[in-house]
């Protein structure tokens, strides 16, 4: 087999965040009937299924532990590796931390895919984690049936920069710092529906670290702060939504797009996370169209910043945005919570 023929997404039954076990289920396995162990120094568990967890070293530190790893999203296996390696990396980024090192997490059907593609994967692996300054400093492999790869990711947070996804306030405003629609241009590449004009427009947003993430903690009044992945824009703000007690206010037509992702969603490129997600956590969200259903419930794979800030900081973070080229248009308002429909569309 050549491997200028391989196409990555044809060994797997998913693709990127996407990949991941429903909320629902999820919530299914994370429950446990043993007894837990605390430790006071663990600042952020799974508790409130925040970005990555965060241990504290000393009274100004903190240390970030995360991991994250999928199959293929793409064909391109430097590609496919450096999207899944700017991924995991986020989960620093979206706590306002620093990432310092990175392990490898590889799973390889060597009698089916030459070892010389993992190596590109794994290149692009390395080549994600030098854009953020890190080492990739080693690994762990296992034949598997589909391929697979991401990163256990270690960085470090002054503690009072540090951003939890659970910390908004009512009357914040929200803030995505990439556009929504990753998932539906995928599904429609492993569909083969997509124009070639069009391969890369979700490719070159995945590969885009968040490497505002620390800059934007500094601001004091960003009260939160989170990235959104596999659940999409709407099962993370429900995260955020239940860790604060709080409702939150969409503005539909404010939601940064991907260029044709209106498009595909139209020709029916629809990710079955898309499905599982508004499965999951559909009756904390009110009657959607299936063109709302499609852009807020989509599975994000590297997908932008969550931010919720206070009215007093928030000229400083648009003012940082416009800088970075980043969205700039507020996109809902955190509310008072009323009822058990934690998001409305306005």
């Amino acid at each position: 087999m050549s491997e200028s023929t391989i196409k990555l997404t044809e060994y797997s039954h998913g693709a990127g965040c996407g990949c991941k076990i429903s909320p629902k289920v999820l919530g299914t396995i994370l429950a446990s009937q043993l007894p837990v162990f605390e430790d006071p120094k663990l600042l952020v568990g799974n508790q409130t299924r925040d970005d990555a967890a965060v241990y504290k070293l000393n009274e100004e530190t903190g240390i970030i532990s995360t991991t994250d790893f999928f199959m293929p999203i793409v064909d391109d296996p430097f590609t496919f590796g450096r999207i899944a390696a700017t991924n995991a990396i986020s989960d620093i980024y979206a706590m306002g931390g620093t990432p310092m090192m990175a392990i490898a997490i590889l799973g390889w059907p060597v009698n089916i895919l030459p070892a010389e593609v993992a190596q590109q994967v794994v290149d692009g692996g390395r080549q994600a984690c030098a854009d953020a300054g890190i080492m990739l400093a080693g690994g762990h492999s296992i034949d598997s049936p589909e391929p697979i790869f991401g990163l256990a990711v270690t960085g470090q947070i002054p503690l009072n920069e540090l951003k939890k996804n659970n910390t908004a306030q009512s009357g914040d405003k929200l803030y995505l710092t990439k556009p929504l629609g990753i998932g539906i241009l995928t599904t429609a590449q492993k569909q083969k529906k997509i124009a070639p004009e069009d391969i890369n427009i979700a490719a070159d947003a995945m590969c885009e670290l968040n490497v505002l993430g620390p800059v934007i903690a500094k601001i004091a009044g960003v009260n939160a702060m989170t990235d959104v992945t596999g659940f999409g824009l709407a099962g993370h703000l429900i995260e955020m939504c239940q860790g604060a007690k709080l409702n939150a206010k969409i503005k539909v037509s404010a939601l940064p797009l991907l260029a044709k992702a209106k498009t595909y969603l139209e020709m029916g490129c629809i990710p079955g996370g898309t499905h599982r997600n508004y499965d999951s956590y559909s009756e904390h969200l009110p009657t959607l169209t299936d063109e709302q259903k499609g852009i807020i419930c989509d599975p994000q794979t590297s997908g932008g910043l969550l931010i919720s800030v206070g009215a007093d900081a928030e000229q400083e973070l648009i003012s940082l945005l416009t800088k970075n080229n980043v969205p700039t248009e507020c996109i809902g308002i955190m509310t008072n919570e009323s009822q058990a429909q934690f998001v409305e569309l306005i």
